[in-house]
Protein backbone atom coordinates (compact mmCIF):
# COMPACT_ATOMS: atom_id res chain seq x y z
CA UNK A 1 0.00 0.00 0.00
CA UNK A 2 3.07 2.21 0.05
CA UNK A 3 3.85 4.63 2.98
CA UNK A 4 2.54 3.96 6.36
CA UNK A 5 -0.50 5.58 7.56
CA UNK A 6 -0.47 8.93 9.09
CA UNK A 7 -2.94 10.91 11.48
CA UNK A 8 -4.24 14.32 11.24
CA UNK A 9 -5.74 15.55 14.21
CA UNK A 10 -8.54 17.94 13.29
CA UNK A 11 -9.27 20.89 15.70
CA UNK A 12 -12.82 19.27 16.54
CA UNK A 13 -11.03 15.82 17.57
CA UNK A 14 -11.67 13.84 14.31
CA UNK A 15 -8.80 12.13 12.77
CA UNK A 16 -7.62 12.57 9.07
CA UNK A 17 -6.03 9.33 7.99
CA UNK A 18 -3.29 9.99 5.05
CA UNK A 19 -0.24 8.28 3.15
CA UNK A 20 2.70 10.93 1.54
CA UNK A 21 5.38 10.35 -0.42
CA UNK A 22 7.78 13.00 -0.62
CA UNK A 23 8.92 13.94 -4.46
CA UNK A 24 12.45 14.67 -5.46
CA UNK A 25 13.12 18.64 -4.91
CA UNK A 26 11.90 20.85 -7.83
CA UNK A 27 9.51 17.75 -8.73
CA UNK A 28 5.94 18.02 -9.32
CA UNK A 29 3.40 17.60 -6.03
CA UNK A 30 0.16 15.85 -6.18
CA UNK A 31 -2.67 14.88 -4.08
CA UNK A 32 -5.57 12.42 -4.82
CA UNK A 33 -8.96 12.81 -3.94
CA UNK A 34 -11.32 9.77 -3.46
CA UNK A 35 -14.41 9.56 -4.24
CA UNK A 36 -18.34 8.93 -2.15
CA UNK A 37 -17.99 6.18 -0.02
CA UNK A 38 -14.57 5.01 -1.70
CA UNK A 39 -11.08 5.55 -0.02
CA UNK A 40 -7.24 6.52 -0.22
CA UNK A 41 -6.44 2.94 -0.90
CA UNK A 42 -8.31 2.00 -3.90
CA UNK A 43 -7.01 0.75 -7.51
CA UNK A 44 -6.63 4.69 -8.82
CA UNK A 45 -5.04 5.66 -6.08
CA UNK A 46 -2.58 2.91 -5.95
CA UNK A 47 -1.73 3.23 -9.52
CA UNK A 48 -1.33 7.08 -9.37
CA UNK A 49 0.92 6.45 -6.27
CA UNK A 50 2.65 4.00 -8.01
CA UNK A 51 3.30 6.21 -10.76
CA UNK A 52 4.84 9.47 -8.85
CA UNK A 53 7.05 7.37 -7.42
CA UNK A 54 8.40 5.59 -10.37
CA UNK A 55 8.61 9.87 -11.85
CA UNK A 56 9.88 11.13 -8.47
CA UNK A 57 6.67 13.01 -7.92
CA UNK A 58 5.39 13.67 -4.37
CA UNK A 59 2.04 12.42 -3.58
CA UNK A 60 -0.46 13.09 -0.82
CA UNK A 61 -3.83 10.64 -0.30
CA UNK A 62 -6.12 10.83 2.49
CA UNK A 63 -9.27 9.54 3.92
CA UNK A 64 -12.16 11.70 4.33
CA UNK A 65 -14.52 12.20 7.54
CA UNK A 66 -16.12 9.22 7.74
CA UNK A 67 -14.23 7.41 5.05
CA UNK A 68 -11.58 4.33 5.09
CA UNK A 69 -9.52 4.67 8.08
CA UNK A 70 -10.04 8.51 9.42
CA UNK A 71 -12.81 9.22 12.28
CA UNK A 72 -16.26 9.99 11.80
CA UNK A 73 -19.84 8.58 11.07
CA UNK A 74 -20.11 8.37 7.35
CA UNK A 75 -23.30 9.83 7.67
CA UNK A 76 -22.64 12.72 9.60
CA UNK A 77 -20.36 13.85 6.34
CA UNK A 78 -21.54 16.72 4.20
CA UNK A 79 -19.77 18.02 1.08
CA UNK A 80 -19.04 20.94 3.15
CA UNK A 81 -17.44 18.91 5.91
CA UNK A 82 -14.85 16.93 3.05
CA UNK A 83 -14.03 20.29 1.39
CA UNK A 84 -12.89 21.14 4.62
CA UNK A 85 -10.97 18.32 4.88
CA UNK A 86 -9.45 18.90 1.72
CA UNK A 87 -8.45 22.41 2.05
CA UNK A 88 -6.95 21.09 5.89
CA UNK A 89 -5.03 18.52 3.79
CA UNK A 90 -4.08 20.75 1.39
CA UNK A 91 -3.08 24.11 3.61
CA UNK A 92 -1.15 22.22 6.39
CA UNK A 93 0.02 18.95 5.46
CA UNK A 94 1.37 19.88 1.67
CA UNK A 95 3.84 22.59 0.30
CA UNK A 96 4.33 24.51 -3.09
CA UNK A 97 1.95 24.23 -5.62
CA UNK A 98 0.04 20.73 -6.12
CA UNK A 99 -2.24 19.02 -8.97
CA UNK A 100 -4.81 17.64 -7.73
CA UNK A 101 -6.34 14.49 -9.00
CA UNK A 102 -10.18 13.74 -7.80
CA UNK A 103 -12.33 10.90 -8.58
CA UNK A 104 -15.94 11.08 -9.06
CA UNK A 105 -17.09 13.27 -5.73
CA UNK A 106 -13.02 14.01 -5.57
CA UNK A 107 -13.31 15.82 -8.90
CA UNK A 108 -16.30 18.27 -7.18
CA UNK A 109 -13.46 18.55 -4.22
CA UNK A 110 -10.51 19.12 -6.15
CA UNK A 111 -12.35 22.28 -8.00
CA UNK A 112 -13.79 22.99 -4.94
CA UNK A 113 -10.12 23.57 -3.85
CA UNK A 114 -8.80 25.18 -6.43
CA UNK A 115 -11.44 27.85 -6.37
CA UNK A 116 -10.85 28.47 -2.80
CA UNK A 117 -6.64 27.86 -3.40
CA UNK A 118 -5.64 29.20 -6.66
CA UNK A 119 -2.59 29.95 -5.64
CA UNK A 120 -1.86 26.49 -4.54
CA UNK A 121 -3.67 24.42 -7.04
CA UNK A 122 -1.29 24.13 -10.45
CA UNK A 123 -3.44 21.77 -12.46
CA UNK A 124 -6.73 19.58 -12.05
CA UNK A 125 -6.70 15.81 -12.91
CA UNK A 126 -10.19 14.86 -13.30
CA UNK A 127 -11.85 10.48 -13.78
CA UNK A 128 -15.56 10.94 -13.88
CA UNK A 129 -16.08 13.82 -11.94
CA UNK A 130 -19.86 14.38 -10.26
CA UNK A 131 -19.52 17.72 -9.43
CA UNK A 132 -23.16 19.18 -7.86
CA UNK A 133 -23.90 15.35 -8.33
CA UNK A 134 -26.29 15.81 -4.36
CA UNK A 135 -28.45 18.09 -6.36
CA UNK A 136 -27.94 17.26 -9.91
CA UNK A 137 -27.80 13.48 -10.21
CA UNK A 138 -28.56 11.99 -6.98
CA UNK A 139 -31.87 13.59 -5.83
CA UNK A 140 -33.69 12.80 -9.36
CA UNK A 141 -32.20 9.63 -9.35
CA UNK A 142 -34.60 9.09 -5.84
CA UNK A 143 -38.19 7.87 -6.03
CA UNK A 144 -41.24 9.52 -4.32
CA UNK A 145 -40.98 7.47 -1.52
CA UNK A 146 -37.20 8.07 -0.93
CA UNK A 147 -37.67 11.41 -1.01
CA UNK A 148 -40.30 11.29 1.42
CA UNK A 149 -38.17 9.49 3.67
CA UNK A 150 -34.98 11.38 3.66
CA UNK A 151 -37.02 14.68 4.32
CA UNK A 152 -39.48 12.95 7.19
CA UNK A 153 -36.89 10.63 8.70
CA UNK A 154 -34.01 12.43 7.71
CA UNK A 155 -32.26 9.72 5.83
CA UNK A 156 -32.58 6.59 3.28
CA UNK A 157 -30.62 3.42 3.12
CA UNK A 158 -30.19 2.96 -1.18
CA UNK A 159 -28.56 0.07 -2.26
CA UNK A 160 -25.23 0.23 -3.40
CA UNK A 161 -23.45 -1.65 -6.44
CA UNK A 162 -20.55 -0.47 -4.75
CA UNK A 163 -20.55 -2.70 -1.21
CA UNK A 164 -22.72 -4.81 0.48
CA UNK A 165 -23.77 -1.89 3.11
CA UNK A 166 -26.61 0.47 1.76
CA UNK A 167 -25.45 3.67 1.25
CA UNK A 168 -27.09 6.13 3.79
CA UNK A 169 -28.32 9.20 1.86
CA UNK A 170 -29.22 11.59 4.61
CA UNK A 171 -31.30 15.28 4.30
CA UNK A 172 -28.20 16.88 5.70
CA UNK A 173 -26.13 15.90 2.57
CA UNK A 174 -28.56 16.84 0.27
CA UNK A 175 -29.37 20.29 1.21
CA UNK A 176 -26.13 21.24 2.62
CA UNK A 177 -24.63 19.82 -0.12
CA UNK A 178 -26.96 23.15 -2.00
CA UNK A 179 -24.30 25.39 -0.41
CA UNK A 180 -21.72 24.21 -2.72
CA UNK A 181 -23.24 24.01 -6.19
CA UNK A 182 -20.83 25.41 -9.36
CA UNK A 183 -22.27 24.33 -12.08
CA UNK A 184 -24.94 27.28 -12.00
CA UNK A 185 -22.40 29.44 -13.54
CA UNK A 186 -19.02 29.72 -14.50
CA UNK A 187 -16.20 28.31 -12.89
CA UNK A 188 -13.57 30.75 -12.88
CA UNK A 189 -10.35 28.31 -12.99
CA UNK A 190 -7.50 28.75 -15.77
CA UNK A 191 -4.98 26.00 -14.74
CA UNK A 192 -5.04 22.87 -16.94
CA UNK A 193 -7.48 20.82 -17.04
CA UNK A 194 -8.17 17.36 -18.04
CA UNK A 195 -11.13 15.48 -17.87
CA UNK A 196 -11.70 11.60 -18.70
CA UNK A 197 -15.36 10.46 -18.56
CA UNK A 198 -16.57 6.69 -19.30
CA UNK A 199 -19.29 7.01 -21.85
CA UNK A 200 -21.19 3.55 -20.08
CA UNK A 201 -20.90 5.41 -16.32
CA UNK A 202 -24.27 4.45 -14.73
CA UNK A 203 -23.85 6.90 -12.15
CA UNK A 204 -22.33 10.07 -13.67
CA UNK A 205 -23.38 10.50 -17.30
CA UNK A 206 -20.85 11.24 -20.10
CA UNK A 207 -23.06 14.54 -20.55
CA UNK A 208 -22.68 15.44 -17.10
CA UNK A 209 -18.64 16.08 -18.54
CA UNK A 210 -19.94 18.03 -20.90
CA UNK A 211 -22.04 20.33 -18.80
CA UNK A 212 -18.81 20.78 -16.78
CA UNK A 213 -16.53 21.45 -19.83
CA UNK A 214 -19.46 24.14 -20.35
CA UNK A 215 -19.22 25.88 -17.01
CA UNK A 216 -15.15 26.18 -17.13
CA UNK A 217 -13.98 29.71 -18.02
CA UNK A 218 -10.35 28.56 -18.98
CA UNK A 219 -9.42 27.66 -22.47
CA UNK A 220 -6.76 25.07 -21.18
CA UNK A 221 -9.60 22.28 -20.75
CA UNK A 222 -9.36 18.62 -22.50
CA UNK A 223 -12.34 16.24 -22.08
CA UNK A 224 -11.44 12.22 -23.03
CA UNK A 225 -14.54 10.14 -23.41
CA UNK A 226 -13.66 6.26 -23.07
CA UNK A 227 -16.67 4.97 -25.46
CA UNK A 228 -16.79 1.32 -23.29
CA UNK A 229 -15.60 3.29 -20.01
CA UNK A 230 -17.31 2.30 -16.56
CA UNK A 231 -17.36 4.94 -13.27
CA UNK A 232 -14.72 3.22 -11.59
CA UNK A 233 -12.08 3.69 -14.50
CA UNK A 234 -9.77 1.37 -12.79
CA UNK A 235 -9.03 -1.36 -16.16
CA UNK A 236 -5.37 -1.46 -16.92
CA UNK A 237 -6.30 0.58 -20.15
CA UNK A 238 -8.53 3.33 -18.57
CA UNK A 239 -5.17 3.45 -15.74
CA UNK A 240 -3.32 3.73 -18.41
CA UNK A 241 -5.12 6.87 -20.07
Amino acid sequence: MGQDIRQFIQPDGQILAYRQRQGQIGSAQVMFLSGFRSDMDGTKAQALDDLAASLGFGLTRFDYFGHGQSSGDFSDGTIGRWRADTLAMLDERTDGPQILVGSSMGGWLALLAALARPDRVKALILIAPAPDFTEKLMWPSLDATARDQIMTHGYFAQASAYADAPTIITRQLIEEGRAHLILDRPINLHCPIRIVQGMKDPDVPWRHALSLVDSLVGPDVTLTLIKDGDHRLSRPQDLDI
